[in-house]
């Protein structure tokens, strides 16, 4: 299993990206002001394909995860996020897991901080 399936229970998107070029936010029709102008999705919360997603760096760090052929699904682990923060949660096998885990998670464009608090070696 994936962690992208495992996490989330997603199949990898056609053309799921971990860094995508985030799609343009249309402005909001009750706010007249901004109507000639468009926001970017911040980078915690692009999704897989650049969209607005509120999971969208966890989803993002958990396809650099099965994309990286040292790190296969631990089942043991979890992978979430608080605002641009990854949280890992869990239990790894060894420290050289989790410190390819947190190396590829802060290279994932939006990640300011990995959390590993919650994770235990053994």
């Amino acid at each position: 299993m994936t962690w992208l399936k495992r996490l989330f229970g997603l199949e990898k998107p056609q053309n799921a990206q971990v860094n995508p070029q985030p799609q343009q936010v249309p402005p909001s029709s009750s706010n007249k002001a901004t109507s000639a102008t468009t926001k970017s999705v911040p980078p915690e919360r692009l999704g897989l394909n650049g969209e607005y997603d509120q999971s969208g760096l966890a989803k993002r760090v958990a396809l650099a995860f099965d994309q990286d052929s040292q790190l296969g699904d631990i089942e043991t682990l979890w992978v979430a996020q608080t605002s641009s923060t990854v949280v890992l949660k869990g239990k790894v096998p060894s420290q050289e897991i989790l410190n390819k885990m947190v190396s590829a998670a802060r290279s994932v464009h939006g990640a300011t901080g990995v959390d590993t608090n919650e994770v235990t070696v053994g």
